[in-house]
């Protein structure tokens, strides 16, 4: 949790546990404002890297699965990825003035922190762990483009745009009639009232429920090194560049692009019951044995839990898929927002 925003953000009746803001008293009308459209929330389940320095742009780019050099004025999704091309890190990536932010998962930060730091070697980079003094805000729905420009007076007008503002933060424009704002911690702590007299302030899962609707995916701890960045839809929402150099991964990640279809793919779907990021995937169609995992999951308005699901295509388009085990619940699968190859 931010420690300076912390305070603001008690004082108007946020739950914190675990340094995570829960709810602000009433999940279950957090959860019924998703459906209207209208929400701010803190999101300091996410932390942010800065990569500074002469050479900090060709570091990343032979580093990470997306193309930082293609960016003009907006931001990218994409992945950091092992030897063996499995995910250790997914993130969104903007410049920020002359260095580059990257924000990720808290839980995967500090070591993906400390591998990326073992790679500048002689390179003019130097990466450091703004999580404190940078504070990063979700806001989401049509009202919310009003009340954020009441508030810092400009926004992006293009699809991921990215706008620089004076105090040294951006906001990001991101898919599905959302923003990500990442200033200074001391003037988030000032604007949040402001916004969430226009906003209804949410927890951090009602903002995971946002990702989730949009496709994407984030690595935490529990899905760590369990999908190429094909399984998570990553060069679906411009997450990888099939043209850019090497990476660590990038043979993997290229040989499974060329061989034809992903046999797992990431898909949306919602269940009637709890389900957390980690848990295994069962098709009826691969008797006894786990067949997918689930990506990311929370609470749904309409009920039980929404979730992102890497599982077999066959076994998602029969929609014969379990929780956990094959008498477990079935998953009711849902339209992405964008088509699956």
């Amino acid at each position: 949790m931010n420690p300076t925003l912390e305070p603001t953000l008690a004082r108007l009746g946020a739950k914190i546990a675990d340094g995570v803001v829960r709810d602000f008293g009433n999940p279950v009308e957090e959860l019924a404002t998703l459906a209207e459209g209208k929400i701010i929330a803190d999101l300091s389940h996410f932390g942010v890297l800065e990569f500074a320095g002469a050479d900090a742009t060709e570091f990343l780019q032979n580093q990470l699965s997306c193309d930082l050099k293609s960016l003009a004025g907006t931001s990218t999704y994409g992945s950091y990825c092992t030897p063996k091309g499995r995910m250790l890190a997914s993130f969104v990536a903007w410049k920020n003035g002359e260095a580059w932010r990257m924000m990720l998962r808290r839980d995967v930060l500090p070591a993906i922190h400390k591998r990326l730091r073992m790679f500048v070697l002689r390179s003019k980079v130097s990466v450091a762990d703004l999580s404190e003094p940078v504070a990063l805000l979700g806001a989401a729905g049509p009202q919310a483009a009003e009340v954020l420009r009441g508030a810092f007076g400009v926004l992006p007008t293009v699809p991921q745009g990215v706008v620089p503002l004076a105090d040294g933060g951006a906001i990001l424009s991101l898919p599905g009639d959302r923003w990500l704002v990442g200033i200074p911690a001391e003037a988030a702590a000032a604007a949040w009232p402001l916004l969430a007299q226009g906003l209804r302030p949410v927890g951090a899962s009602a903002w995971d429920w946002t990702d989730i609707c949009n496709g994407i995916a984030f690595v935490g701890l529990p899905t760590q090194e369990q999908f190429v960045p094909q399984m998570a839809n990553m060069e679906l929402i411009g997450g990888v560049s099939f043209k850019k150099g090497c990476y660590p991964g990038q043979e993997i990640v290229a040989r499974t692009q060329h061989l034809g279809k992903v046999k797992r793919r990431l898909y949306l779907a919602n269940v009637a019951a709890e389900a957390f990021p980690g848990e295994e995937l069962f098709g009826e169609d691969v008797e006894g044995q786990s067949n997918g995992m689930v990506a990311s999951a929370a609470p749904s308005p309409l009920g039980g839990t929404d979730v992102l699901a890497v599982v077999q295509r066959a076994s998602a388009e029969a929609s014969r898929v379990h929780l956990r085990s094959l008498d477990g619940p079935l998953l009711a699968f849902r339209p992405l927002p964008y088509a699956i190859p």
